[in-house]
């Protein structure tokens, strides 16, 4: 399906709620779509990689995250894909960029070494969630006890979007490393990152030593 910038803006427009909006602006996030519908229209759009650098450039959150889903990830380069995350103020524009563009890219793991110590805590973000990623599938040439010892360090006073994703990393080498799964625990418990964090019911806690726990017992 082919369709024009102005097109894409107009038809997200009318999927916009203002109650929605009004929950997604206190969570970091200026839109009011229903993120179904959104998946409906990007999937009636198809991959189309200039339209998802028009929906980018233009600003708007409802936008940029329509614009995710329709990129085709291998056409981005490390530098646009580093100018995009620098650029995001959506928290889950920062989540999928990282999750469907960064994460399959051919340059993410020089993404990840180029952000891990950047200056930008949204970059750190993304570094550390790229690197739960290879924590889980590819570790190695990891320095597991390297990363133990920086998030001990810097876990619990890292901004927030930054502590979460810092937080993943701690939970993972918990649970995908045995040797190091008591360590993990330990500066957990200790640090008390996320301890009271609300959770539905029937959903696992982010309190990374609650986090390791469950997922053993279902891996047992």
């Amino acid at each position: 399906m082919s369709i024009t910038l102005a097109e894409a803006l107009a038809e997200l427009a009318a999927l916009e709620d203002p109650k929605a909006r009004a929950i997604n602006e206190r969570h970091g996030d200026a839109h009011g779509v229903n993120l179904t519908k959104m998946r409906g229209l990007a999937k009636r759009i198809g991959t189309d990689p200039d339209l998802a650098r028009e929906l980018w450039a233009s600003g708007d959150v409802a936008g940029q995250l329509l614009g995710i889903l329709v990129a085709k990830p291998r056409e981005l380069g490390a530098d646009d894909l580093d100018r995009m995350v620098r650029e995001t103020r959506s928290s889950k524009a920062h989540d999928w960029l990282v999750a469907y563009l960064v994460k399959k890219s051919p340059h993410a793991e020089e993404l990840r070494t180029r952000w891990i110590d950047d200056p930008d805590p949204d970059a750190r973000a993304a570094a550390w969630s790229l690197t739960s990623a290879r924590v889980a599938k590819r570790p190695e040439g990891l320095d597991l006890d390297g990363l133990l010892e920086r998030i001990e360090r810097e876990l619990a006073h890292a901004p927030s979007r930054e502590q979460w994703a810092m937080n993943e990393t701690l939970a993972y080498i918990g649970i995908h490393h045995p040797a190091l799964r008591d360590r993990a625990i330990e500066i957990g418990e200790r640090l008390q990152v996320l301890a009271d964090y609300p959770v539905p019911p029937n959903c696992t806690s982010p309190f990374a030593p609650l986090w390791i726990a469950e997922m053993v017992r279902r891996q047992g």
